[in-house]
């Protein structure tokens, strides 16, 4: 099948064909056989780089309406949306921050490029565009078994179907082991295929030798320690740069990525990308992978700023770098091929001891491997030994991805969820709360008693906390609406409330700190053993600011945690460098970026919810939010 087969406008088809796309790939065809550009609801389970993104296009532009794709993350966000800005004639928004606002500048858009929790906030705040979309498409659609954003994801699935009704669903997924049950959720059709345009062989290296799915076997000459995981990376990714071609390793942690990376540093050459990233800031850590980039290499993780990782991921994708050494976060970010994947490590530690990485996620970074157009092949290498050779092959290679499971009875995401559909008047009732999760996949697969049940806890617990009134009816106190105006758990607008009633005389800026970080919505941060005892003297001295006190919490080692996050933030709008902070307090200069980002919203939050509880408050919300 042809791209002038399609419908589509001349302009449009005119378009593809200039990128080389004139023919489809057996998947695509797959699509259209299934009515995707017939308003039908399709699910499609195909491999990376076999041609997702063109399918989705397809539903979005034949769609009788406005458009929506939904993304996990902000960065992917920005590379789809300039993928479809270069469509001919296409308007094209993009929306992904601003929880307290319902994105009303969207309306006029052909297609809306935002996460699922933008739209979550945007339906939460009576967005009347939600209810024009003719096509909503979710890419990455397993993430609604993920226990962070799974159940915001599934509960806006679930509205969109209420409040546009009719509406054509088209999920997208590489890695999903049950996609019959995620296309039976959703009533619609399943396209599944193992058809990718660059053959993938996916192996395990052990004994100086890589043993391949194909059956094929690759000797390696290995210097140094053969069965040392380090030494066996080093030669697999040189021997893929000696090749003419790119590498990804995959390894566990932050540390083990810059180590890697400046042992790799001298592969290639990039000293224009180098002058790049070290104008972007005078930190440590951005100096350091300067110099790895100098040398052609670079490492990727949470812990750099935004424009780091979109500047590594940009020269990769240009072939400025020769390879990256990252965390498992970049396998499920953007789109940075490679030749060949090397998965150093299979286990991270989890705070309790080291754990087996889940299949799903390794099967993510084996996606990565193989660039259509640039790479004959692609390879994907779990690196072990004689003694775990069999079992990573069992594991990872011969086994499928985790059965994707709903996450939405977790009480947390629970009371989320049915605050916000009360307070934006979707429900007044338990039949009518009820009548909407009906259309969640945790629905789905749940027997109608048990869903009754678990929707009384969550009423109860929401009205203990004076969010919700429960007399034969449901409705959100003022509380209640503007925790979820404004985005935030129930858990987090509690503590908000308990911090305003309980500030003592001694408000400072501390004070409106100390509160929003010792929330759930507040990132972690990293509590070293050496800076322990700093922290707890800090604490003690300024014990009157706070409205936690030592003795009386429970949880005071996170408590403690959350005061070094307010500590941090206090420095940073007193004036303190991040070049400062970033090696004083042993953070990421993108962990301090996220933090500053995080505490905007949460003070915006805070003050707007203090109003409620307490007009006179006199807890610095607002000024230190202007001071950030």
């Amino acid at each position: 099948m042809r791209v002038r087969d399609l419908p589509l406008s001349a302009a449009v088809i005119d378009h593809f064909e200039s990128q080389g796309i004139e023919e489809l790939y057996p998947p695509q065809v797959a699509a259209v056989e299934a009515g995707v550009t017939e308003g039908r609801r399709l699910v499609a389970a195909v491999p990376t780089a076999s041609g997702k993104t063109f399918v989705a296009t397809l539903a979005m532009l034949t769609a009788d309406g406005p458009g929506l794709y939904i993304v996990p993350l902000r960065a992917l966000a920005r590379e789809k949306y300039e993928t479809f800005d270069a469509l001919p004639g296409v308007s094209v928004g993009i929306s992904t921050g601003d929880f307290d606002s319902a994105a009303a500048d969207l309306a006029d858009n052909d297609i809306v490029v935002a996460t699922s929790e933008k739209v979550d906030s945007a339906i939460r705040n009576g967005a009347d565009w939600i209810s024009d979309l003719a096509c909503v498409v979710v890419d990455e659609v397993h993430l609604v078994g993920s226990e962070g954003r799974g159940p915001t994801l599934e509960v806006t699935l679930a509205t969109l179907q209420r409040r546009a009704p009719g509406v054509q669903i088209v999920a997208l997924s590489a890695t999903v082991a049950n996609p019959d049950e995620i296309a039976d959720w959703l009533d619609a059709r399943l396209v599944q295929s193992t058809w990718r345009p660059v053959d993938l062989r996916t192996g395990v290296y052990a004994d100086e030798s890589v043993r391949f799915d194909s059956d094929a076997v690759h000797d390696l000459s290995v210097p140094g320690d053969p069965d040392d995981a380090t030494d066996a990376t080093d030669a697999l990714v040189s021997e893929t740069v000696a090749d003419g071609a790119q590498a990804l390793a995959f390894v566990r942690s932050r540390r083990e990525a810059e180590t890697l990376a400046e042992r790799l540093s001298g592969l290639g050459s990039s000293p224009d990308v180098a002058e790049e990233v070290r104008d972007l800031d005078g930190t440590e850590t951005g100096r350091r992978l300067a110099e790895c980039i100098e040398g052609g290499v670079a490492f990727h993780h949470a812990g750099l700023r935004s424009d780091h990782r979109v500047a590594v991921e940009r020269a990769f994708r240009d072939r400025d770098l020769r390879a990256i050494c990252a965390t498992p976060t970049l396998a499920a970010g953007v789109n940075v091929p490679a030749r060949r994947v090397v998965i150093r490590d299979q286990k991270r530690y989890t705070g309790s001891g080291m754990e087996w990485l889940p299949t799903l996620e390794v099967h993510q970074m084996c996606g990565r491997a193989g660039r259509p157009h640039l790479d004959p092949y692609g390879e994907a290498v779990l690196v072990g030994d004689s003694t775990t050779r069999d079992d990573l092959w069992e594991r990872y290679v011969e086994a499928d991805p985790e059965r994707v499971e709903s996450k939405l009875a977790d009480p947390n995401a629970l009371r989320t969820h049915v605050l916000s559909v009360v307070a934006s008047g979707f429900a007044d009732s338990r039949a009518g709360v009820l009548d909407l999760l009906d259309a969640t996949f945790f629905a789905h697969g749940t027997p109608t008693e048990r869903l009754s049940g678990v929707l009384d806890t969550a009423v109860t617990d929401l009205a203990e906390m004076e969010m919700l009134v429960d007399d034969g009816g449901l409705r959100a106190t003022d509380l209640g609406k503007q925790v979820s105006k404004q985005y935030v758990t129930p858990e987090t607008g509690a503590r908000i409330v308990d911090g305003v009633r309980t500030a003592a005389a001694s408000v400072t800026r501390l004070t409106a700190l100390e509160i929003v970080c010792d929330t759930p919505d507040m990132p972690d941060t990293y509590l070293g053993n050496r800076e322990r005892a700093d922290m707890y003297r800090f604490a003690q001295t300024h014990a009157d600011e706070f409205t936690t006190k030592m003795g009386e919490t429970e949880a005071f080692e996170e408590w403690l945690t959350a005061v070094k996050t307010a500590r941090i933030l206090h420095e940073w709008t007193e004036g303190a460098s991040a070049a400062d902070l970033v090696e004083r307090f042993r953070i990421g200069p993108g962990d301090l970026e996220s933090r500053i980002e995080r505490a905007e919203w949460l003070l915006g939050a805070a003050d707007a919810i203090a109003r409620v509880v307490d007009a006179e408050s006199e807890v610095p919300f607002r000024a230190v939010r202007a001071r950030l």
